[in-house]
């Protein structure tokens, strides 16, 4: 069953990237799926649940399954790893560490993470890539005092947010997206070709022990958005 679910996405998703289904296009029905690849209407259900769940797929009661926008997809309200949002759409992940090093806080950055002013807090720019295109430029300002091996690691090999959420389990987030125009040293680590309008969340999150980390992360605006859900109780 599992090798057949994952043939179902493997054959969506290749329909995609190929470009034979374009954006709002229709995608067969699971009992199709099912017909097809000769698996229960469950198990094609599942590959198409997944699928939208993870942005590339658009399910609407009574119209069917549709072909999402192209652009790539983050979460708005989820605190979620780069690096496993890719691999779940079935690409490449690569980090392009820019910097990692000691530096210190400024007024601005001190009162983000709670700490003093000048004192010494460690500071990391990562590119991260999905098929060797660029879609997002971390840059984090991290507690030393809650994450103290931060500046030993390899974010090549491993992302800031799996080390952070190991080291400083997360109880709370705050942050704000707005559209920026980007520098010049932005489009260059992007390779954005333009000033084309870019995304920007800035984040600071904590743990039960105080701030961790203050970052501020920059998607092109031409290839990606971030989205959400929220459900509402009556009460």
């Amino acid at each position: 069953m599992a090798a057949k679910f994952q043939q179902i996405k493997k054959h969506i998703l290749t329909k995609i990237e190929s470009g034979e289904w374009q954006e709002n296009d229709p995608v067969p029905s699971e009992n199709k799926l099912a017909e097809d690849f000769s698996v229960s209407r469950m198990t094609a259900r599942r590959a198409l649940e997944e699928l939208n769940q993870q942005g590339l797929l658009i399910r609407t009661k009574g119209s069917g399954t549709f072909v999402a926008s192209l652009k790539n997809q983050g979460s708005m309200f989820e605190i979620r790893d780069i690096a496993d949002e890719i691999k779940e759409r079935g690409h490449t992940h690569q980090a392009i560490q820019i910097q990692l090093e000691q530096v210190i806080a400024s007024t601005s950055i001190a009162i983000a993470l709670d700490v003093a002013i000048d004192s010494p807090i460690a500071h990391s720019i990562i590119v991260h890539q999905e098929n060797g295109k660029p879609v997002q430029l971390e840059e984090r300002f991290v507690n030393p005092k809650l994450a103290p091996e931060y500046l030993s690691q390899d974010f090549k090999q491993t992302s800031p947010h799996e080390y952070l959420t190991q080291v400083a389990p997360l109880t709370e987030a705050q942050h704000t997206i707005e559209a920026i125009a980007p520098n010049a040293q932005v489009c260059e680590w992007l390779q954005l070709t333009n000033q084309e309008p870019c995304l920007q969340l800035t984040r600071k999150t904590s743990s039960k022990n105080g701030v961790v980390c203050f970052a501020q992360i920059i998607y092109p605006g031409s290839s990606y958005r971030l989205s959400g859900h929220l459900t509402f109780k009556n009460t």
